[in-house]
């Protein structure tokens, strides 16, 4: 094999590496935001029917504190800026359907991941095999 055609197996390599670490990026994004949509159903869920205290962040380590009313209603947002208004069983579900799609990408990402996983082995076995016979053809 020529010199051409192994730096073009190198930057082969490079491309793959970038593209797993993007992957891998992407399903720790995909992860976080699973976690966060857990949270908040359970958060949904334990909201009582009579009247709790917390605290509600304003930045920089501040809070201040803030009464919950047993509202059974809540706020959702459903993308492009838009936030609609709904009972708290549909919100559970709005965001449970979340959920699901959510682990629908993280298998796609997953997947993506192992393949581009097993190109980089194959791709990097090829660079061994050319080192060693180029090794072998200078001897």
């Amino acid at each position: 094999m020529s010199e051409e055609q192994a730096q073009a197996l190198m930057q082969q390599l490079q491309a793959l590496e970038g593209y797993l670490s993007d992957v891998v990026q992407k399903e720790e994004s995909v992860m976080r935001l699973l976690q966060e949509a857990v949270s908040a159903i359970e958060s949904m869920k334990a909201i009582g029917t009579s009247a709790n205290e917390t605290l509600v962040p304003v930045g920089m380590g501040a809070y201040v504190k803030a009464k919950i009313e047993p509202n059974e209603k809540v706020i959702v947002h459903v993308g492009a800026g838009t936030s609609i208004e709904q009972d708290k069983e549909s919100a559970i579900n709005y965001v449970e359907a979340r959920i699901k799609e959510l682990e629908i990408v993280l298998q796609q990402l997953a997947a993506q991941r192992q393949e581009v996983s097993i190109r980089l082995d194959q791709g990097q076995q090829e660079m061994n095999r050319l080192i060693q016979s180029s090794r072998g053809s200078t001897q």
